[in-house]
């Protein structure tokens, strides 16, 4: 009988627990999956109750193996597939459906643009119980693989094997891994070969060093044991061609780190920016290390209409840039901008959307919570010659409480930009209070935009509404509202 290799014994009776646990769970036969729901969940129903059933589309008929039973609810894998749906396409991925990313390349992209439009009005009307007017229709994106300017790739001394190898009963040896982490799993990460979300070379820079650092020996980092040299690669692209490649070690070996980057600088000297840090913290973050450059410079540029920005290893930039000056574009229209306001840009970044705004105000304030990215964004201030705009860093709910509209002045309309959990309470109530007649609020979560709209409909109404969509084969949806003060 063959034997598990050491160090897959645990992930083995892990699997095997799992399956008994699921054993005791109901097979559910012919569910017909009906719709998909927030979040990118496809859904069937057993009479009255829902069953979420991830890699589906409407219009399958599967059988389903429950994981998990509440008393509202179902989740479950599909072990048997009697009808497929009409609407289906073939994933153009190997990776599908392991990896966790682009969930809807089963999905033609109009369908992905219907549900994603479908999805931000339903939670404006039912989070934030906003009336609406006509929502304008999605903009979808010209590009829908290798849109993106940045990825994040891990690596590990445990890669992650799907239930059909553990299933054989194949014994399976070690294997590092570099790529995504597998959905639910903190320590097992889904070794990719090629990712279609970004453009060249950023497979070569990830395929090479995998290559390099097995070739070394050099040690795939342990989540479980908190011990190995590579922990993370970063790759960033832009529009303007430049490369930055950010390689995070696990442990401060200098030996081991310089042959590394050394090996990926001479096969790669075209890479703009090289850097790397050591991260010997519990969590992955990156924010809170020092970036040290090994070869070329400290940053990139990317440029939109006209401005170019500084992109740092740290600096925030939309990651489909070319879709974000469609974003940005729209987001000044419904601003109205005449020459004579000011502007408040909260959540400002690198200052993509206040520059952008500049030329059409007359000045523009960018408040950032991120000290690296305020030096950035003045940085393309002077940079790119516009001297009406002014940035400043600091805790949002503190920058807008002490002091700041004394200091510049109460805003005719206000831009916010906030991250995926949206803004605090307080942000919310200091916008209310500062009576901008206009506040253009995008984001890139409608459930989190819809609640924090629905906390200032008592002086603002909805005026209009405009889906973007950012991240195509994706259930992500980026989201424009333009909320007018009422008068």
């Amino acid at each position: 009988m063959a034997m598990s290799p050491p160090g897959l014994s645990r992930y083995f009776a892990y699997i095997r627990d799992t399956n008994f646990k699921i054993m005791k769970k109901p097979l559910l036969e012919g569910i017909e999956i009906v719709k998909v729901a927030a979040g990118g969940k496809a859904i069937g129903y057993t009479g009255e109750k829902v069953v979420f059933v991830p890699g589906t589309v409407p219009g399958d008929v599967v059988d389903v193996q429950v994981t998990r039973s509440r008393s509202r609810f179902m989740e479950g894998f599909v072990v048997r597939t009697r009808v497929l749906s009409p609407g289906r396409v073939t994933p153009f991925c190997a990776h599908f459906g392991t990896c966790g990313g682009c969930c809807w390349q089963n999905m033609p992209y109009e369908a992905q643009l219907a549900f994603k439009q479908q999805e931000v009005e339903d939670a404006l009307r039912r989070v934030g119980h906003a009336e609406l007017p006509a929502i304008d229709p999605i903009i979808g994106s010209a590009r829908t693989r290798e849109y993106r300017n940045k990825l994040e790739f891990t690596f590990s001394d445990r890669r992650f094997l799907t239930r059909e190898e553990v299933e054989s009963g194949v014994a399976v040896g070690p294997s590092p891994a570099l790529g995504f982490h597998a959905p639910g799993l903190f320590d097992k990460v889904v070794d990719v070969e090629w990712c279609h979300l970004q453009g060249e070379p950023s497979n070569a820079i990830r395929n090479f060093t995998r290559r390099l650092a097995m070739e070394r020996g050099a040690s795939f980092y342990s989540a479980r044991e908190r011990r190995g040299l590579l922990r993370g690669l970063i790759v960033r692209t832009s529009t303007t061609g430049e490369v930055m490649v950010i390689v995070v070690f696990g442990e401060d070996d200098r030996g081991g780190r310089e042959a590394v980057l050394e090996g990926i600088r001479r096969e790669f000297p075209s890479i703009a920016s090289l850097q790397f840090a050591v991260n010997e913290k519990g969590n992955d973050s990156v924010s809170d290390l020092e970036m040290v450059t090994f070869a070329g410079e400290p940053c990139i540029f990317e440029e939109m209409e006209g401005l170019r920005f500084r992109v740092g290893p740290k600096s925030f930039y939309q990651t489909n840039p070319v879709q974000a000056r469609e974003l940005y574009r729209r987001a000044r229209e419904m601003a109205g901008l005449t020459g004579k306001e000011l502007v408040y840009d909260l959540y400002t970044g690198t200052g993509t959307i206040a520059l952008f705004a500049a030329a059409g105000a007359r000045r523009v304030v960018g408040v950032e919570y991120v000290q690296e990215a305020i030096d950035d964004a003045r940085v393309n201030a002077r940079m790119n010659g516009v001297d009406n705009a002014t940035f400043i860093a600091g805790d949002m709910k503190e920058v807008l409480s002490g002091g700041l509209l004394d200091a510049h002045g109460r805003p005719d309309v206000v831009i916010t930009d906030p991250p995926r959990a949206g803004m605090h309470p307080a942000v919310v109530e200091a916008i209310a209070r500062a009576g901008a007649r206009r506040v253009v609020y995008v984001s890139c979560n409608p459930a989190t935009q819809a609640r924090d709209v629905g906390l200032m409909l008592e002086g603002y109404r909805v005026a209009a509404v405009q889906p973007v969509d950012m991240f195509p084969q994706t259930h992500h949806v980026e989201n424009i509202v333009l909320l007018e003060r009422r008068d």
